[in-house]
């Protein structure tokens, strides 16, 4: 076991071949991804990790020496500079060994005697980002969520608990996080509104003309402060005058964008966030935790109230006259793991100058990563400002095609680097400046320690993959055989 008075001990020897087996697959990797696609990887996995379920077990020594290193020879690496495909971000070392305390002692954040000191050190928690993100809110609180998709999903039940009378009705933008299409099919709400968007942030005249069209419903308004294509932060103080004109609930998805509140450099660009009455946070992004560590902040504690739940073995009446607290109605699910334990480590060694550093290191990487994109002759910057920590680029050799064969050669970029395990780049769909819509690779910048220096290695491996591409393209348009694939954007 690796709680009591003799787990420590065992779970120390344990722990060496996990470290082992994750230094030693560094190498044997080679980079970002393992070479090869998907057909190598299960391959090579299989044949450690397989059979799982055996007659006769291997023993713990050789399983976990096993199935780590499949697991991280055929990792995407967060940590490899060259990973910047997604919001995925490289775990601090400090976060990741509170993780491993969390795991060991197991806490289960639903009732007191499962979890007395992690009630605690979660409470503590909650209130500094309750506080964080509502400064000024007379009661403000937070929930520990399992990501930014529960965080909406819980921001629109409480909105829909809270509406009356009549069916809530969500408007939000083209450009909102799809947890926010799925939440309201979920909790059995109309199809939100969808307003239109100017340069991937909401339009505040559609916004309006839309809250005005829906007049008598109850309403909640979904802005989106970082959107995960683009980094793009919706204009909050028009957005939210708009939403207290109609009467209108606002939630803000800041699950990207949340961390900026960190810097007192970046917060401003947060201004307005302050009037949302809910805000997703999350921290397996600009926050440098382990998977799961999302966030629901509300302005009013009160907000919380649907959540309350009575179960005599969780948290019976007579339990919690006599002081024991109640954790059940902290969230949406029973049994949950420690969450917060990580980040309430992260937050004491850091402290909120050291997270606020790392975020303003992820933005002046990525606009040194930008300027080394419109410096380089064979690349383009799509027009317009950085999105927080994301870069949209594409090769010349797209663009001297036509505009689905152009496409083709950035989605076979893509597909080049991740196949020969080189790099992890995203793929977006966005305007181009005026122009039509264009397929666009995705540098999403999430590394505290890379530097642009780092990155510029990338920019070589985009333009000898999209030369090959567009010259295999233009061969097949000539010989009228298939031209590359094309996945759908």
């Amino acid at each position: 076991m690796a709680g009591g008075a003799h787990g420590p001990k065992h779970l120390r020897a344990l722990t060496e071949i996990v470290l082992d087996a994750l230094e030693d697959a560094v190498p044997a990797r080679g980079g970002p991804l393992p070479a090869g696609g998907p057909e190598a990887v299960a391959v090579s996995t299989r044949a450690l990790c397989s059979p799982v379920l055996p007659e006769e077990g291997v023993g713990p020594e050789v399983a976990l020496a096993d199935v780590v290193r499949a697991v991280a020879e055929g990792a995407a690496d967060p940590a490899d500079p060259a990973c910047v495909a997604h919001l995925h971000c490289p775990p601090l070392a400090v976060a990741v060994a509170a993780d491993l305390a969390g795991a060991a002692l197991n806490p289960s954040m639903d009732s007191w005697d499962q979890a007395p000191a992690a009630g605690v050190i979660e409470e503590l928690t909650t209130a500094a980002l309750a506080r964080l993100v509502h400064p000024a809110a007379p009661d403000p609180d937070a929930l520990i969520t399992s990501g930014g998709t529960e965080s909406n999903l819980v921001a629109l039940l409480l909105a829909r608990e809270g509406a009356s009378p009549g069916a809530l009705r969500v408007v939000t933008g083209a450009n909102a996080h799809h947890s926010v299409h799925r939440a309201a099919w979920m909790l059995g709400l109309p199809a939100p509104v969808v307003v239109a968007c100017r340069d991937g942030r909401i339009d505040p005249a559609a916004l309006d003309r839309a809250l005005t069209a829906l007049a008598g419903a109850p309403l909640l308004v979904v802005a989106t402060a970082g959107t995960t294509d683009e980094g793009r932060i919706d204009p909050l103080p028009e957005i939210a005058g708009s939403a207290a004109r109609h009467g209108a609930r606002l939630h803000v998805d800041a699950a990207y964008g949340g961390p900026l509140l960190f810097s007192e450099h970046l917060a401003p660009r947060l201004a307005g966030l302050e009037r949302a009455d809910t805000v997703t946070f999350d921290l397996h992004k600009l926050g440098w935790q382990p998977v799961a560590a999302g966030v629901l902040a509300v302005a009013d504690a009160a907000t919380l109230a649907p959540l309350a739940l009575r179960t005599d073995y969780l948290n019976a009446d007579d339990d919690t006259e006599a002081g024991l607290p109640d954790l059940l109605g902290r969230s949406i699910r029973t049994t949950r793991r420690p969450d917060a334990l990580k980040m309430a480590v992260t937050f004491r060694a850091l402290g909120r100058r050291g997270l606020g550093a790392l975020v303003e290191h992820c933005v002046r990487t990525a606009h040194g990563f930008g300027r080394a994109v419109d410096d380089h002759p064979a690349l383009r910057r799509r027009p317009g400002d950085i999105g927080i920590s994301t870069v949209l680029f594409r090769p010349a050799a797209a663009d001297a095609l036509p505009g689905e064969q152009g496409d083709a050669v950035v989605a076979a970029v893509r597909r080049t680097l991740l196949a020969e395990g080189r790099a992890v780049l995203g793929r977006a769909v966005a305007d181009d400046g005026d122009g039509p819509a264009r397929l666009w690779l995705k540098a999403t910048l999430l590394h505290p320690n890379a530097a642009t220096a780092d990155l510029l290695p990338l920019l070589d491996l985009v333009t000898t993959a999209a030369d090959r591409a567009a010259r295999g393209i233009s061969a097949a348009e000539g010989t009228g055989a298939p031209a590359t694939e094309r996945l759908s954007p």
